[in-house]
């Protein structure tokens, strides 16, 4: 049946310079530009809404934020355009296993709404560096966890997320790839350095409906095309691409050749490319991090309205992560199907021929699909879906890293900075990020033979495991101390580098040709090996914990899960500290005060500079602080998300169980 296919394939794939004519449809550039208008008018309206003169008001979004935004916006900050491209292109390669790495968040959004959220809302913190420096004191794990989750949103979020966005619009426009990848981020950059959470989180909203509606269009122009559900399945296991010799090469039949167990979920704990011990508890253990004690994830449930809110957004974003199943992965194994030379080609010089990259085409699988199967009009909508997975991911990562940056760094290096100063630094930082996070792009191509779900799975497995061990051990382990955390944090991170950098070295290798990694490092798949660093980690920071001194309970009121609802009053461990920081504090001067003429008036309103309103007295101070760490629910709003939370761990246990 593929080699039906396989012809039409073999003439069209090789034109891809004739593609940008197909964008070029009044119809699609019609439904482009109407989307980037509406976007910015979200943006603007989100911007005017807000408050964005003050850290909680550009940071948190005043902490206002209802349940459908709030869901709407973690599912959009997580489903990006590296997801489209990803996971179709994992798809395409081997089947449906590795939508594991979506569903395992079924369950963890529960565990942040219901166990993690409840923790910082008391605490009171804005970021994840500032719970650990009020849960362990110091600074050295707050400066730590600063740096180290930037180099991550770096190396990992922005760098994948641009890569796989200019992917699709290389593709789509034939423009230079660098020069493509420039205008969006200017676009985003814009809106995420002048709107603050806020305008992220309700165009984040937009994005995702845009995405669910588009990809569900094109989800079923795919089935449509090959003939529906059954005959995708027999279709599959016979995409097998016509040219597999060459270039003096000797090819495995396992290279191109669809894997037996492609629609299994659950596949061999020793041989398989996703072994089921990995998936389940490998991937859950960095899950437990991304979705639990990521900066990105966090600030928005922090910016909730209340406990009800947060946990009703959770539950949303559950069952939203349901669809990259039917909406990516499927629709990458349908593009493996009807375009099978381009996207499973095996041969270098092939490759090269087809997407300009010998480790392989399986990324192109879900922008080939679009290009080549939608129609005018659902083309440029499907670009806007591309887009807007793109820039919701990268404007909440932008937000995220800024507050990072600003709240735990910049304020360590400028004790006395005012708040206007401190807008102003998280907003040029963002700048910073962009150019880092361009230059990492060539690495991202050829990590983990081409596959980006491989990239971003084995990166987060060197690095997130002693991150999720410290934050799971602070909330439910009152016994943990800052020496056991930190000396646990270092020798995880020495640990996980030691693996990273010597793969990067020597390279993940090819079905081809295998790389020259030692065995001793390398030869432990990458799942395996995050939970052995979890484990490492774990005996680490609870062996120094035990032989050095305790915290007092004093200092933990309602900073762990033990002490979650003790009301008496807490001292911070660095409560001195903080004293003196206060007393030294300069008058800030109220720049509305002062007169300015039309320009200097208009900068102030395009960054949220103005006059914000009169200062709060020291009672309303109180009063609005005990509004912020307030955790309580009304009864029956308490009991709806409860059982909502219960119906969605059930449609959980069934879809593992149908796909198993």
């Amino acid at each position: 049946m593929a080699s039906t296919l396989s012809p039409s394939t073999v003439t069209e794939t090789p034109e891809t310079p004739a593609l940008p004519k197909r964008i070029q449809s009044a119809a699609d550039i019609s439904v482009i530009i109407i989307y980037f208008i509406v976007v910015i008018a979200v943006g603007i309206w989100a911007m005017l809404k807000t408050n964005r003169g003050t850290v909680g008001g550009f940071f948190l979004a005043g902490r206002d934020v209802s349940w459908w935004p709030m869901g709407a916006s973690l599912f959009a900050s997580n489903i990006g355009s590296g997801h489209f491209v990803g996971l179709a292109g994992t798809g395409a390669a081997t089947g449906i296993a590795v939508v594991a790495n979506e569903w395992n968040a079924l369950v963890l959004v529960l565990v942040l709404g219901w166990f993690f959220v409840p923790i910082y809302i008391k605490a009171g913190i804005m970021t994840m560096p500032e719970y650990l420096k009020k849960r362990f004191g110091g600074k050295r794990l707050q400066i730590y966890l600063s740096i180290l989750s930037l180099v991550m949103l770096m190396v990992m979020q922005i760098s994948s997320n641009i890569f796989s966005g200019a992917i699709f619009i290389q593709l789509a426009f034939g423009l230079d790839l660098y020069l493509a990848i420039f205008i969006l981020l200017a676009i985003t950059a814009v809106y995420t350095i002048t709107g603050g959470l806020a305008s992220v989180i309700y165009t984040d909203t937009l994005q995702a409906a845009i995405m669910i509606i588009g990809s569900l269009i094109l989800t079923g122009f795919a089935f449509a095309e090959v003939g529906g559900y059954e005959s995708f399945t027999e279709k599959y296991m016979n995409a097998i691409p016509t040219v597999i010799e060459g270039d003096n090469l000797t090819i495995n039949p396992r290279c191109y050749t669809p894997q037996e167990d492609s629609f299994h979920l659950f596949r061999d704990p020793i041989t398989g490319d996703i072994p089921w011990p990995g998936m389940m508890f490998g991937m859950s253990i960095i899950a437990l991090y991304y979705w639990c004690a990521d900066q990105v994830i966090v600030q928005r449930c922090l910016s909730g309205k209340n406990m009800s809110h947060v946990k009703a957004a959770c539950i949303l974003c559950g069952y939203l992560k349901l669809l990259p199943m039917f909406l990516m992965v499927m629709p990458g194994m349908i593009s493996r199907i009807l375009y099978t030379d381009k996207v499973a080609c095996v041969i270098p010089s092939e490759c090269e021929k087809h997407c300009g990259n010998e480790v392989g085409c399986s990324n192109y699988a879900y922008p080939t699909l679009v290009m080549e199967l939608m129609p005018d009009g659902l083309r440029g909508l499907m670009l806007s879906v591309m887009l807007a997975s793109l820039m919701s991911s990268l404007t909440s990562i932008f937000n995220s890293a800024s507050t990072v940056f600003t709240m735990n760094i910049y304020t360590n290096v400028r004790k006395k900075a005012s708040e206007r100063e401190l807008l102003i630094a998280g907003r040029l930082f963002i700048l910073v990020l962009l150019v880092i996070g361009l230059l990492w792009v060539p690495l991202v191509q050829v990590f983990q033979k081409g596959q980006l779900f491989h990239y971003l799975g084995s990166i987060s497995s060197y690095l997130g495991p002693p991150l999720a061990t410290v934050f799971l051990l602070g909330v439910f382990c009152k016994r943990v101390n800052e020496p056991g955390a930190f000396w646990g944090l270092l020798s995880g991170l020495v640990i996980g580098l030691t693996r990273m950098i010597t793969e990067f070295a020597y390279g993940t290798g090819t079905c081809l040709v295998a790389s020259n990694c030692p065995k001793i490092i390398c030869g432990v798949h990458y799942m395996y090996f995050g939970i052995i660093l979890f484990c490492v980690t774990s005996v680490v920071v609870l062996a120094v914990s035990f032989l050095t001194k305790p915290i007092p309970d004093v200092h933990l009121y309602r900073l762990c899960w033990a002490l979650r609802n003790s009301t008496e009053e807490r001292i911070d461990i660095d409560a001195e500290e903080k004293r003196q920081d206060e007393v030294d504090d300069p008058i800030e001067d109220d720049p509305s005060e002062k007169p300015h003429g039309c320009l200097k008036r208009s900068y102030n309103l395009f960054c949220g500079l103005q006059k914000t309103g009169p200062k709060l007295t020291k009672e309303e101070e109180e009063a609005l602080k005990k509004k912020l760490t307030d955790t309580s629910e009304q009864p029956l709003w308490r009991n709806i998300v409860n059982i909502n939370a219960i119906l969605l761990l059930a449609v959980t246990v069934f879809v593992y169980t149908y796909f198993a």
